[in-house]
């Protein structure tokens, strides 16, 4: 990952919207969401919604795909790892031990 991509998913969960979002998709893996039920779920209007869906999406953190009339938004998680990856790869100067405990507490989710 470059810093303008990093920077660029960085900044778009840095608006709590858009963080609410992410987190939510991140909950409903594999099976994704409506972008309807996305914004009933976080009471927010369909055409905002929209909007942070496309930031997060141009920033490679959310997919989407179209099943008949819906479009179904997932976490792109392969998005997520590499912006994961890229914060913490020199981490603590390659002193693994140091790192062992981020990667601990990393590991139990998946």
């Amino acid at each position: 990952m470059e810093n303008d991509s990093a920077i660029a998913a960085l900044g778009a969960l840095a608006q709590g919207t858009r963080l609410d979002v992410f987190r939510l998709l991140v909950r409903h893996e594999p099976d994704g969401m409506a972008a309807g039920d996305i914004a009933r779920q976080l009471d927010v209007p369909q055409n905002t919604m929209s909007a942070h869906l496309g930031i997060l999406a141009r920033a490679g953190l959310v997919q989407s795909e179209r099943h008949s009339r819906s479009i179904i938004y997932r976490a792109d998680l392969d998005g997520l790892r590499a912006l994961t990856l890229f914060l913490v790869k020199d981490c603590c100067a390659g002193n693994a031990e140091l790192c062992a405990p981020l990667v601990a507490e990393l590991t139990p989710c998946c």
